[in-house]
Parts: C-alpha cells; sequence; structure tokens
C-alpha cells in the first residue's frame, strides 16, 4: 500500500530540503546550487534567502561571486530571473527555452509587434551588439532600432530577452549597491558553453530542493510540460498525498517527524518556497496567497512552518503584519527573528525596531 504524507509532513519534508527548519553550515555556492536558484526579480533578495537558510552567511561573499561569474542573475524557471550558479545557468537555460520560444512567439501584446520580424536576424544583431559591451535595455533598444526603425524598441528588446541567455551583469545585485539592468550574453560573461541539463537531472534536483512532489508540482516550479514520462522513469519513493494525487521522491531524501518544531523564518521577495509547487497549501493557505497577490505583498514569514503574515523594512524598521492573531510566545519569537534580520539588512538601526501590526 502507498504511503499518505499529510499536510504536516509534507511541509515538514519540505522545510528541511529549503534549510528552514536548521540553518545549514553550507557555502554559498553550494547553497545556490542544493537551492536550485533563488528567486532574483528584487536584487537583495537571494541575500535575505540564504541568511535564512545558512548558519554562517557573509553577505560579500555573494558579491564575490557575482563579480567573479561564478554565479549569475539569468531568466529561468517560469520566466522569471533567477540567482544560480554560472554552472546551473549554462545548463538550465537551454533547457529552459522552450519556455522563452512560446513567449516570443505567442499572440500577446509584447509580443504583437515582432510579427514578420526575421527573429534569426534579430537574434544575432542583439548578440553582436551585447558581447561586444553589455547595454542597459533603453541602449539596447535605441540600438536595435537603427537597424529596425519600424518597431517598438522595448518589443526588440522583448524579443531579445527571449531569443538570447541574457545575464544581468554587476553592479545589479550586488549587497548595498543598486544599478539598473545592464545586460549581456551568458555565454559572454561566463566563456562556457550552454549544455542543456537533462531533464531526469532537473527533476532529481528539484525533489531535492523541494519534494516530494507531483509531476503537477514539477511542471509548475520549471514551466516545462511533459514530464510525466521522465518522472516515472526515475527510481524513485512513491507516497500519496490526502487527497490521493502521487508524489514522487528521492528514496533517502529527508522527511522529518511531521511533529519535529519549525522555527520562526523570514522570507525572501517572491521566495521560491511558496511558489514552487501546483498546490502550495503545504506552506501558506490559498486565502492568503490570495490577500498577498491583490495586495502586491511579495515577503512571507513562517511560523510553525506556515506563512503567518508579511513584512517590510522601511527607515531602519521592520514592520509585521500577521495574518491572524499571534500567541504571546510565537510573537516574542517573531519579533526576536525580525531583530536579528533588521540587524542584518540595516547594521546600526535600533534593534528595538520591530513593530508587529494589527492582524490582517
Amino acid at each position: 500500500m502507498t504511503k499518505v504524507l499529510t499536510w504536516r509532513a509534507l511541509g515538514r519534508a519540505t522545510l528541511a530540503r529549503q534549510l528552514l527548519l536548521e540553518r545549514a553550515p553550507m557555502g554559498v555556492a553550494e547553497a545556490v546550487e542544493h537551492l536550485v536558484g533563488l528567486q532574483g526579480q528584487a536584487p537583495h533578495a537571494p541575500y535575505i534567502g540564504l541568511w535564512s537558510r545558512l548558519s554562517t552567511f557573509d553577505p560579500e561573499e555573494l558579491s564575490g561571486l557575482l563579480r567573479d561569474r561564478l554565479v549569475v542573475r539569468i531568466a529561468l524557471m517560469r520566466g522569471t530571473v533567477h540567482l544560480v550558479t554560472a554552472r546551473d545557468a549554462c545548463g538550465l537555460r537551454p533547457l529552459t527555452q522552450s519556455i522563452y520560444d512560446r513567449e516570443v512567439q505567442a499572440n500577446n501584446l509584447p509580443a504583437a509587434p515582432l510579427a514578420g520580424l526575421d527573429l534569426a536576424a534579430l537574434a544575432a544583431a542583439g548578440r553582436e551588439l551585447l558581447e561586444a559591451k553589455p547595454l542597459s535595455g533603453t541602449k539596447l533598444g535605441a540600438l536595435l532600432c537603427e537597424r529596425w526603425p519600424n518597431r517598438e524598441a522595448a518589443s526588440l528588446v522583448y524579443g531579445l530577452r527571449g531569443l538570447l541567455p541574457l545575464v544581468q551583469v554587476p553592479p545589479r545585485g550586488l549587497w548595498g549597491r543598486s544599478g539598473q539592468p545592464v545586460l549581456t550574453t551568458l555565454q559572454s560573461w561566463t566563456g562556457a558553453p550552454l549544455s542543456p541539463m537533462d531533464p531526469a537531472v532537473a527533476v532529481t534536483r528539484y525533489l531535492g530542493a523541494f519534494g516530494p512532489a507531483s509531476i503537477q508540482d514539477v511542471q509548475a516550479w520549471s514551466g516545462l510540460t511533459g514530464l510525466g514520462e521522465v518522472v516515472r522513469a526515475l527510481p524513485l519513493a512513491r507516497f500519496r498525498n490526502e487527497a490521493g494525487r502521487d508524489l514522487f521522491d528521492l528514496p533517502d531524501a529527508p522527511r522529518p517527524d511531521p511533529d519535529t518544531p519549525a522555527p520562526v523564518r523570514f522570507l525572501a521577495d517572491f521566495d521560491n518556497l511558496l511558489v514552487s509547487h501546483a498546490v502550495r497549501t503545504r506552506v501558506i493557505a490559498d486565502a492568503h496567497r490570495t490577500y498577498m497577490s491583490r495586495h502586491r505583498l511579495v515577503r512571507a514569514f513562517l511560523v510553525d512552518g506556515v506563512a503567518a503574515g508579511t513584512w517590510t523594512i522601511a527607515k531602519g524598521r521592520l514592520t509585521v503584519e500577521p495574518f491572524g492573531q499571534l500567541t504571546k510566545r510565537d510573537r516574542a519569537a517573531v519579533v526576536a527573528e525580525g531583530a536579528r534580520l533588521l540587524a542584518f539588512v540595516a547594521p546600526g538601526a535600533d534593534p528595538s525596531g520591530v513593530t508587529v501590526g494589527a492582524a490582517a
């Protein structure tokens, strides 16, 4: 008989893979690879994500890896910007290229102005420009319009983002720095060739960071379709969730006791923990996910392993907005962890500058 994993068991297993049950004694590059990257739409989000997951974390180490071109910021899974190792980028981007092909060819608002354009010529022109010198989107669009004066600059740049594997180069993404996205090709930046990651390897890596999971979960994380055959061919352990859906996992992966304590953790902007399953209720209730989306809230914190509210930092103060009433003990734990996060993000800030607002 196939073992049923309860909602709580699934949550604890995923937290363990995500290094959120216990901070891990990993190096930065090792952690980035273990997690198959971190969401990177917000330039400093990976720093907060790693701070919450590693027992010791120096943000300058990650900045150094970016400067040394050993980690990169690039659009990958689900069409979103991730911070990944250069090695993973060279495997994951060609694997996920079909996502970008669909976007460029789709009849939607950004793609429609590209209709009838020679996309191969656009890719060649863009590669020549960007490999000669990294460029901002604005400058790139202006140069492309010299070749195609009757096309919209924004649409030409949009097309190139799908046609070519483009990285955002530093200072974008450096700790304590800011800057607009400046682009070049992955191959030019890293000096490494592209080699598509075997889908079976990608599935295995995903399960190591997010499992146990269904086929639909793997596809939701990657943005790819048709992975059922790949998953079923692997020598995986099989389970079911309480709704009867089939789940797959690495045989020797950690699946902690469901009663394992889960400490308060603050998640980064758009943290992959919250967006990498088709059914996301193992870590966030549907109503709370809808609330965050409706109010454009991107940062959550966890209490007892589930999203319990949102948080923001401004002017040296951290504000917590819980979804419901916190117990006295949980409130104290949230304030204590929030003070540690505030000290990391805003050194020198008043350590008492953590405010817990009213329940949403």
